[in-house]
């Protein structure tokens, strides 16, 4: 017995019926695990070290969009071994039908909870960017899900909220993150409709968003289920929190975040407000609303925001316009709006700093989101999608991927020009991988061309073909 025991405190057991058995080693990532016999796919699976069959665990289950499930699960794995979450991560493509992901999603689930003793009242679902506008939606489609972790995303759509139907949403965003507002916005909708929700923001330097913030969402989580009575009721684990969130809300009046400190304020009386008699906490945030300071920090960022969709709303209105009118010339238009918002993120305004990082991080995406629409179409309008490519060389010029792509569409139509043009843009700027644009598609006869091998001899003294132009 004596070896026999280790062995059984490190691994788990189950039994999935008809005489198999299958063992789950705890405190290690359980990869390629099936999903149903008539389901394509697997998932990953992460069992606390000290998880145990005597007790029902919480369930967190991640979406991941972007091929990463294996960084996705990483990111999560500290928070759930202290929180005391078993945590699963399901790989979906947003190339799949909504309806069909769906079904993987609520198999994936049942396969879960049937394995392995969940308490099924506790079973949230996550993800980032993508995966968490799909969390986002799990509650409105499969039983069961009582809330969900959204990072750096909005719910999709509040008009499918039911007010009958309420789910827990914690956000967890950065200032100058361009879904900031955003999830502000998502926030002031699931008051109305009396869903329980807190936003967690960020501070700028703590870029690691499993310390301390996905943490803190489980935490809140925890302490909903203990006050509806879903899991035995702590006192000190209660305290002991609240004590921290208290000292939270001091340190940020000390670093002069007052704005940040008042939202933080905010949201401990929905966390708390089950569990104790929070008068003092309002006495705090009377008089942190009294502040001179933070009146003029508020009205400054009001306005900001102001400003800010005022500019969201002429971007989203010109992309379309010329993308649909293939408006090569207004690229100039383009070029000064990027240099103003420059100056606004390297400005003195720190209200204009957050903005400008989240106009640049709006565009961005908006683009990005039009080139999979335009690319999605069964006849793909290459001129649209050209204006595309030649914008995000401008919003986000280091990002070569876009560089070579107008090169190879443009050699593809024999506009050698225009290809050159871009080669000889992206080698100023520091590209180097000579390997992944000889292998570019459809630039066999611009490879040939004297003017693109005399660009490769002077910016990376490489030229692979002698070429004499007479």
């Amino acid at each position: 017995m004596k070896k026999i025991a280790p062995l059984l405190s490190i691994v788990f057991t189950v039994y999935l019926g008809f005489g198999q058995q299958m063992v789950l080693p705890k405190g290690k990532v359980i990869d390629s695990l099936k999903i149903h016999d008539s389901i394509p796919g697997t998932y990953s699976l992460y069992l606390p070290k000290n998880f145990e069959t005597s007790k029902k665990w919480p369930l967190l289950f991640v979406f991941d969009f972007d091929g990463e499930p294996e960084c996705l699960t990483a990111s999560f794995v500290p928070a759930v071994e202290e929180e005391g979450y078993v945590l699963a991560t399901l790989a979906l493509s947003d190339t799949v039908s909504l309806t069909n992901n769906m079904i993987k999603t609520g198999k994936a689930l049942e396969r879960v909870a049937k394995t392995l003793p969940i308490n099924t009242s506790r079973i949230y679902t996550s993800g980032k960017n993508s995966g968490a506008r799909y969390a986002s939606l799990t509650p409105i489609f499969l039983k069961g899900v009582q809330g969900i972790i959204s990072i750096n995303a909005s719910i999709v759509n509040t008009e499918l909220l039911n007010a009958k139907k309420p789910f827990h949403y914690v956000g967890v965003v950065q200032e100058d993150s361009y879904v900031y507002s955003e999830m502000l916005g998502t926030q002031k909708v699931l008051n109305r409709y009396k869903f329980p929700n807190q936003v967690l923001i960020v501070d700028k330097e703590e870029n690691d968003l499993a310390k301390p913030y996905l943490k803190k969402a489980m935490q809140i989580f925890t302490l909903s289920a203990m006050g509806k009575g879903w899991t035995i009721k702590d006192s000190v684990y209660i305290e002991n929190l609240y004590q921290k969130d208290v000292l939270k809300v001091s340190q940020l009046k000390a670093k002069g975040q007052l704005i940040l400190a008042e939202q933080y304020l905010k949201e401990l009386f929905s966390i708390y407000g089950i569990h104790k008699n929070l008068d003092s906490l309002r006495g705090v945030q009377r008089e942190l609303r009294k502040d001179r300071t933070f009146k003029a920090m508020k009205r400054a960022e009001n306005s900001t925001f102001f400003k800010e969709s005022l500019l969201k709303e002429d971007f989203a209105y010109y992309m379309d316009e010329d993308v649909r009118t293939h408006n090569f010339n207004n690229l100039g238009w383009w070029n000064y709006q990027m240099n103003e918002i420059d100056k606004f993120i390297n400005g003195p305004n720190i209200h204009e700093k957050k903005m400008g990082n989240r106009l640049k991080g709006y565009v961005n995406a908006l683009a990005e989101d039009t080139i999979d629409l335009v690319s999605s179409e069964e006849l793909v309008d290459e001129d649209a999608l050209a204006f595309l490519y030649m914008l995000k060389t401008l919003t986000a010029p280091q990002d070569f991927d876009y560089y070579l792509n107008i090169i190879s569409l443009s050699a593809k139509n024999e506009d050698f020009g225009t290809s050159l043009f871009y080669l000889e843009e992206a080698l100023k700027k520091g590209f180097k991988d000579t390997e992944k644009l000889y292998g570019l598609e459809n630039t066999a006869l611009l490879r040939i061309n004297p003017k693109f091998n005399s660009l490769m001899a002077k910016y990376l003294k490489e030229s692979r073909y002698e070429i004499n132009e007479e």
